[in-house]
């Protein structure tokens, strides 16, 4: 098995932990430490990491790793609950945005020095900086996603446009759908115009143009609003222009996935759900961004976390996740899952990439625009702050307030929930 040096350091001190009767769950010398994993993934991607598992017990004698699935609804009240019983699993792994919430849940273990540093320099910079948390890096990134252009290529052909040449420019995507519209009758771009229950579908596809027009969405300590900006109403504006010109209707999204729209920005994940059977012939690009702005996309995936619960449980958990996000693995994971690579080395490599290229060509706008990727505010408090500006921007975008009132609504509401927790 190839290890790195730092990785089998962590593993002969583990081994030496076992022998000197600190194994986990205190039991002298009875064997590898036992490693607990929480995660939510079901189907292929719980297959796939299961049989990851199995081979990283079978490379090594010393740590036995066990995963164990939680449903996605009840993660978070598990971890609280296991937290009072001081039975928290040794790693979980889940959402990147809720790190900073688990990390109020229970104690999260340092993994600077416990992981490779050639690892950490090879991850994604944006999913690295997520899990930094007051100087500590307390998680790191196990799967990748992002949010790009999709399009339908039997419509773009029906309404004259070229299947192979998919819009650049926010000016050439809405001149791109205003045709479909015309040619068709059919909506040009799907846009999430409503808050719901979580805001969130709204936000993080909002902040997409938000980091194109050059803007940010909070601070840079997370401690206030940063959107109400000329940058901000440049994003918002048009979304509403695409809104009022029809191109974007209004409370309609999903018209797209149903065969019935031109184009909408969607998520990596949505090529590999399509990939066996699609509705409709579609092509992918990287997301549209304004002539005079900058590529951005916004991020998404699982991290994975190891609570303190013992030093060789906690240098075993490292080893792990170490070996997890070697190359090797990193590569063999992306293709089953049809995740993207968390590491720069393999999302640039020509091993992955040639797969990418006779396996699901699709995919690769979205490996591309990983260079470019930008992460959500790691703050606990994210969840609602993201309603909260959902909420008032829903107001422009359904005409009920101008550009600017539901700016400075938003700031309003984000900055209050900023400060009040």
């Amino acid at each position: 098995m190839k290890r790195t040096s730092t990785a089998a350091a962590v593993i002969g001190a583990v081994g030496a932990l076992v022998l000197s009767g600190c194994a986990a769950n205190g039991a002298p010398g009875d064997g590898p430490v036992e490693v607990t994993v929480w995660h939510y993934w079901d189907g292929t991607n719980a297959d796939a990491f299961d049989a990851m598992v199995d081979t990283y017990n079978a490379s090594q004698s010393d740590v036995r790793i066990s995963a164990s699935n939680v449903p996605n609804s009840d993660f978070l009240t598990k971890l609280r609950a296991s937290a009072t019983s001081d039975t928290l699993p040794d790693i979980a792994i889940g959402d990147l945005v809720w790190v900073p919430q688990i990390a109020d849940i229970g104690t999260l273990a340092d993994l600077n020095g416990r992981i490779p540093d050639d690892t950490l320099t090879d991850v994604n910079d944006a999913l690295t900086s997520f899990g930094t948390i007051d100087g500590k890096q307390v998680s790191v990134p196990v799967s990748a996603n992002n949010l790009g252009y999709m399009y339908n290529k039997t419509l773009f052909a029906e309404a004259g446009l070229d299947p192979e040449n998919p819009p650049t420019t926010w000016d050439e995507l809405k001149a791109a759908g205003q045709t479909i519209l015309d040619e068709t009758g059919k909506p040009g771009y799907d846009l999430y115009t409503q808050a719901g229950d979580s805001g969130e579908g709204l936000t993080w596809n909002f902040q997409v143009n938000l980091w194109q027009a050059g803007g940010d969405f909070l601070t840079a300590d997370n401690s206030a609003a940063a959107f109400n900006t000329p940058e901000g109403a440049e994003a918002l504006q048009y979304w509403v222009d695409l809104i009022d010109s029809g191109v974007s209707p209004y409370a309609k999204w999903g018209e797209f996935e149903k065969g019935q729209g031109g184009s909408a920005q969607e998520g990596s994940w949505m090529v590999g759900i399509w990939a066996a059977d699609p509705p409709f012939e579609f092509g992918t690009a990287q997301v549209p961004y304004p002539s005079d702005g900058e590529p951005a996309t916004n991020l998404g995936g699982e991290q994975a976390m190891v609570f303190e619960n013992s030093d060789a449980e906690d240098d075993a958990a490292a080893d792990f996740l170490s070996w997890f996000l070697e190359p090797d693995q990193v590569t063999e994971w992306s293709k089953e899952t049809g995740m993207l690579p968390v590491l720069d080395s393999v999302a640039t490599g020509s091993a992955y990439l040639e797969w990418v290229e006779s396996t699901e060509p699709r995919l690769l706008p979205y490996v591309e625009q990983m260079a470019d990727a930008h992460a959500r505010p790691n703050t606990a408090l994210y969840p609602t702050v993201s309603l909260a500006f959902a909420q008032e921007i829903e107001k422009a975008l359904a005409g009920e307030a101008s550009v600017d009132d539901a700016l400075d609504a938003a700031e309003q509401a984000v900055n209050a929930v900023l400060k009040n927790g």
